[in-house]
């Protein structure tokens, strides 16, 4: 139930106000004077306080100051029979919710208490949805690799120097730029993150830095960029690799100087950002292929900060399925499903090309599709269709039909030639990474490193085509 404190020092004031409210179903608590009023919001759950300017022993307007010392987002009304626009503005400034003059008109005060205990339940939901949103998982395993990630994150958070993550897609950098924030001196301030790939070159600059109305023909107005958002707090930069030249010098600029201009303007900003970086490329490969500034990877990776593909720490597979399993089968609201060890080594047998994203995935999917417990058989057969040739389909290469064995890759002895070998291996790779890039052949060109007329010909070579 609802539970309202009156301090007020007029009995008739505190009776009439009692009388009303449990009326209308609230419980009722009251005092004659501020210090009671204290130790009743320090031992009771209070959901609401009305409470009396002018009183002896401890003035109104203290009471209230104390009270939100203790409790941030109590609603405080005041009432004063002495009530001036002045008084008003102050009570409202010392965070009050309103004012009311005595005598008080029911019908308003009735209205003016519903609203304030709907702010007060809205502040304390917004608040628990925000912990929930905002909640940064665990780096889970017990890995070598994992244990040296925890403890330089340990040693590096609370300083201010800048951190170069690296590592595969889905590996986990993101995690790791989150909890460098949540353990540093900046976890109260924000947290701004960037995905420099998902942005085009031509707007990279204004999202960075911001823009001032009219500085280029959709800049209807101005707006305020990442470095400013993050003012006092952490900018995460993801993929760095992928940024523009011209965004680079100007990134450059803003680490040496702490200062940045919006995109149109000449005014100078002073910033003060701790940046952390993240890229799946390597970035002393992309200077050599003057795709990235040599002086802005040293200024960038005072730390660096490897995150291992998961084929490397496969031993982390078990924690990492049981914790997805447990977190799916919440969010499904479903009795949570048993993982048999002898699924557990068939998924650390499969190869993981998409690490820790791709492993929450086929959780996801094997959870949905299978029975009361997740078993090797349900692995073999939903976690990666194809990955064990289970259904014994035929593949003629030349003159050579090649029949899937279950678990590997192939019967090797039904190669007549290595050439017969290469050229199956070649296929099925280039068919897996263009599924994979949802048949966009030049990312898949790029991501393989040969040409993209070479690409288009192997597609014609071995008859490739993109499933319906």
């Amino acid at each position: 139930m609802t539970k309202i404190l009156i301090i007020d020092d007029e009995r008739a004031i505190r009776s009439t106000l009692r009388e009303i409210l449990e009326y209308e179903g609230y419980k009722v608590m009251d005092t004659d004077n501020g210090i009671d009023g204290l130790a009743i919001i320090k031992k009771e759950e209070i959901d609401l306080v009305l409470c009396d300017i002018k009183m002896s022993k401890m003035d109104g307007m203290e009471v209230l100051t104390e009270a939100l010392t203790i409790m941030p987002d109590l609603p405080f009304i005041m009432i004063s029979g002495h009530g001036t626009i002045e008084t008003a503005v102050e009570a409202s400034k010392k965070g009050a919710y309103d004012f009311i003059s005595k005598p008080p008109d029911l019908n308003r005060l009735l209205i003016t208490v519903r609203n304030a205990l709907e702010r007060g339940t809205l502040v304390t939901e917004t608040k628990v949805l925000k912990r929930k949103v905002s909640k940064t998982r665990d780096i889970l395993g017990g890995s070598e690799a994992v244990q040296r990630i925890k403890e330089t994150i340990e040693r590096v958070a609370p300083t201010e120097a800048r951190v170069l993550v690296t590592g595969a897609n889905g590996s986990g950098k993101e995690l790791v730029a989150r909890w460098l924030h949540e353990k540093s001196g900046r976890a109260n301030a924000p947290l701004v993150e960037v995905n420099c790939a998902a942005i085009p070159s031509e707007l990279i600059e204004s999202e960075l830095f911001g823009h001032e109305k009219g500085s280029f023909t959709s800049a209807v107005k101005q707006r305020i960029g990442k470095f400013e958002q993050a003012h006092n707090g952490t900018l995460f930069l993801d993929e760095i690799g992928d940024m523009s030249l011209s965004a680079q010098a100007k990134v450059l600029r803003a680490l040496q100087e702490n200062k940045i201009t919006r995109v149109g303007g000449e005014k100078e900003i002073t910033v003060n950002v701790r940046v952390i970086t993240a890229t799946n490329k390597d970035l002393l490969k992309e200077i050599d292929a003057g795709n990235f500034r040599m002086d802005l990877y040293h200024r960038l990776s005072v730390i660096l900060i490897h995150v291992p593909p998961l084929t490397e720490r496969k031993t982390d597979i078990p924690v990492l399925a049981e914790h997805f399993c447990e977190e799916i089968c919440a969010e499904y609201s479903m009795p949570v499903k048993k993982i048999t060890e002898e699924a557990i080594e068939v998924l650390k047998s499969l190869s993981w090309t998409g690490n820790i994203r791709e492993l929450r995935n086929m959780v996801e999917r094997l959870i949905i599709l299978s029975d009361k417990s997740i078993t090797d058989k349900d692995v073999r057969a939903f976690a990666n269709p194809g990955s064990f040739g289970a259904k014994e389909e035929v593949k003629v290469i030349g003159n050579t039909r090649i029949v899937p064995t279950n678990g590997s890759l192939a019967n090797y002895d039904e190669f007549s030639s290595f050439q017969d070998f290469k050229d199956y291996t070649e296929k099925e790779y280039i068919k897996y990474k263009l599924e994979k890039n949802a048949w966009n052949v030049s990312k898949t060109a790029d991501e393989i490193d040969i040409q993209r007329s070479h690409l288009y010909s192997k597609i014609e070579k071995y008859g490739l085509k993109r499933e319906a």
